[in-house]
């Protein structure tokens, strides 16, 4: 008995080991990876919970800030897994889809069409103006904020996807570069990257980030979601000497850009600031902001028109419940409008302006599955950009540990050995496939809707359940 339960032992041991050495080597699971053998019991209890579900009261949609539908929908697609479900709809809609008694058949429909950004002649013409081919790309996320795995995961898989990915405000690093997709340039209120000595513009350095051809546009960071009012926050455990020489600030101390940038205080400034960087870079310039006062928007549409030479090229909308950053709670809970508010406010005043041609609008903030990026571009968005859905794309599960350093699948990691664990190669396939299916449902609701494609959506098919009228707020002059 003693031997039988000695050699019982040790095949427990050798198949541990054995499985031990297979996860290690895998590529697939980062949590394996980075915790072979007791990773399992997450997968353990993630599929077991979809049966137990039904007997407790703690719903699919019930979890925060991202509920489990929004984040399987993400990983099955990352994974190009069949989305398809059975037995009805779990979901609580907020808002549906007005479909057409006539919906567009196959041989209608057409591809998504691209849109301009910036005008190559006129008033605040740029040099190179940029065609963008996708409505749905990648924002603006810091290398040190993310891993440098998760970055180059990023890079990778926007080129195979063709969509463009922003830098956040951390400055341009090589891993944004490598994988050769289109790139958009943050200038946050700290100005990294592109800061001299004194953390002032450096228009020598704004020349050298603008002669990548891979750098397609510039944009003025006024606000994030996270922490309207509040500059963004790398603590210093994060900021290694590799990411303290590409922003231009101390090794080992936090990272705190200041408030608002301090050369602009105005919206006139604000203007002189845009075709500053325009001129110096040759290539468009966007304003990321979140909506406070929608006053603010006449009065700076109305500069728009009367000194076009300042007038931006787009402007990317982010709502209140955005971010992906740290940032303090009641920033993140309670300061500025969130997107079902602010993107109307923000179409509606481009209409009453006519600069409907001029400016384009980029919505972002919690849009990462098809039917909130169907909703925003009815509302009069002409591209979605998206951050967190990304991150979800490279195995994110919304551990909530982004500023610890300790992000157990290594996306916001500075602890080598999780980082390790995140393979880019793997990654890039998986942020391909999960922008290639959300475009797909997309256009396939712009379908049931009787659109050709995507740019035909408008307020009027969309339908706010709790106000039980058609569309929310339309932009003036629209149907």
């Amino acid at each position: 008995m003693m031997a039988f339960t000695i050699v019982a032992l040790l095949l427990l041991l050798g198949g541990l080991t054995l499985l031990y050495i297979h996860d290690r080597r895998q590529t697939s699971h980062t949590i394996l990876r980075n915790f072979p053998v007791v990773g399992y019991f997450r997968y353990f209890a993630e599929t077991l919970g979809e049966y137990m579900r039904q007997y407790q009261y703690l719903p699919d949609w019930s979890e925060r800030p991202f509920n489990r539908l929004e984040r399987t929908w993400v990983y099955r697609s990352a994974k190009n897994v069949s989305n398809l479900r059975s037995f009805g709809s779990e979901n609580v809609p907020s808002f549906i889809f007005r479909n057409a008694a006539f919906p567009v058949l196959d041989e209608e429909k057409r591809p998504w069409p691209g849109k301009m950004m910036g005008i190559g002649e006129g008033p605040g013409a740029c040099r190179q103006p940029y065609f963008a081919k996708s409505f749905f790309n990648v924002s603006g996320m810091s290398y040190g904020a993310l891993s440098h795995a998760a970055v180059s995961a990023l890079s990778r898989g926007a080129k195979m996807a063709g969509i463009w990915m922003a830098t956040g405000e951390g400055g341009l690093a090589p891993y944004h570069l490598e994988g050769g997709c289109d790139v958009v340039m943050q200038l946050g209120t700290a100005k990294y990257g592109a800061r001299d000595a004194g953390g002032n513009l450096s228009e020598d350095k704004l020349r050298e980030i603008a002669s990548h051809e891979q750098v397609r546009m510039f944009e003025v960071k006024l606000a994030q979601g996270a922490k309207p009012g509040k500059g963004g926050i790398l603590p210093g455990i994060k900021v290694t000497p590799e990411i303290a020489a590409i922003r231009g600030i101390p090794v080992g101390e936090d990272s705190i850009s200041p408030n608002r940038h301090k050369d602009v205080g105005s919206i006139r400034e604000l203007g002189m600031f845009v075709d500053r960087v325009r001129t110096i870079t040759g290539k468009p310039v966007g304003v990321k902001f979140v909506l406070g006062d929608p006053a603010f928007l006449d009065e700076w549409f109305s500069d728009c028109v009367m000194h076009p030479e300042g007038c931006p090229d787009y402007v990317q909308i982010d709502g209140g419940e955005g971010g992906s950053g740290a940032a303090p709670a009641p920033l993140m809970d309670y300061v500025g409008l969130p997107i079902t508010l602010a993107l109307g406010h923000v179409a509606a005043a481009r209409e009453r302006h006519g600069l409907r041609d001029r400016i384009r609008i980029i919505a972002s903030a919690k849009l990462i599955t098809p039917d909130k990026v169907a909703w925003a571009l009815c509302m009069g968005a002409d591209f979605v950009s998206s951050a967190r859905g990304f991150m979800f794309s490279l195995g994110c599960i919304q551990a909530m540990k982004c500023g610890s350093g300790n992000c157990p699948t290594g996306v916001t990691a500075s602890v080598p050995r999780l980082i390790d664990g995140l393979d880019p190669t793997d990654k890039a396939v998986r942020v391909k496939y999960y922008a290639d299916r959300l475009r797909e449902e997309v256009e396939m609701i712009a379908h049931s809707c009787g659109a050709t494609d995507p740019t035909g959506f408008l307020p009027r098919h969309v339908t706010d359940i709790e106000r039980g009228v058609g569309g929310f707020r339309a932009p003036q002059g629209s149907d």
